[in-house]
């Protein structure tokens, strides 16, 4: 599997992830939203350069040029409801793109093993698309894991590219072991590892809760 990091290159992300991260910042609900969507656009930015394309002709009152445009758009599928303002940023920079909304949670329980549950999905054909799945926290990996296994019955597609805001190294173990050697992994920070809860440290606190308040 193929790794980015977005926070080991100069730029805007720093001042980004230093915002999501923030308590202060974090307390205007808007903003925490609008970083989350910025920082889904800088990847998308990333994904899109090892896209392939064709070059278009295009004539212009002075000239002709050709520009290299994607041969097709890839297909967003993101999981609900942490991911969708990351995948607004996504979604801003293929704005052709066709669109899967997956509903993945944890089923909190004292002394059991961690459990994701999957109640909503609605998805287009992937067949021969690059696809790209699109969640802000990867922690222990196995909400991934089981929305990209749940995908198998839509076709396979030609690639596949993960993209995640923050990481645990946990969850990227698990998907190294468990999705195709040739899938590409694209995040904006890869932090220290989990908590006894299983939630990523230093991380950002719940991504889903700061974006659309508590949920009982």
């Amino acid at each position: 599997m193929n790794i980015f990091q977005l926070n080991q290159t100069p730029g805007l992300v720093h001042q980004i992830l230093f915002q999501l991260r923030d308590p202060d910042t974090q307390r205007d609900r808007l903003r925490f939203k609008f970083n989350l969507t910025r920082l889904g656009f800088l990847l998308a930015a990333e994904i899109a350069k090892g896209l392939p394309t064709d070059l278009k002709p295009v004539q212009t009152v002075l000239g002709s040029t050709r520009i290299p445009l994607l041969q097709q758009a890839p297909v967003l599928v993101t999981v609900l409801r942490a991911g969708l303002a990351f995948y607004q940023g996504f979604a801003d920079a293929f704005d052709q793109a066709d669109s899967g909304f997956i509903g993945a949670y944890r089923v909190e329980s004292e002394g059991e093993p961690l459990e994701i549950a999957l109640n909503y999905q609605a998805l287009p054909d992937l067949t021969g698309r690059d696809l790209i799945l699109i969640d802000p926290m990867l922690a222990t990996g196995q909400s991934l894991l089981k929305v990209w296994q749940n995908l198998s019955a839509y076709g396979q597609p030609r690639s596949v590219h993960i993209a995640c805001a923050i990481a645990a190294p946990e969850g990227v173990a698990l998907l190294q072991q468990q999705l195709p050697a040739q899938s590409s992994l694209w995040l904006g920070a890869l932090d220290q590892g989990l908590n006894g809860k299983a939630y990523i440290v230093p991380g950002l606190g719940d991504a889903g809760d700061l974006c659309f308040g508590s949920k009982l």
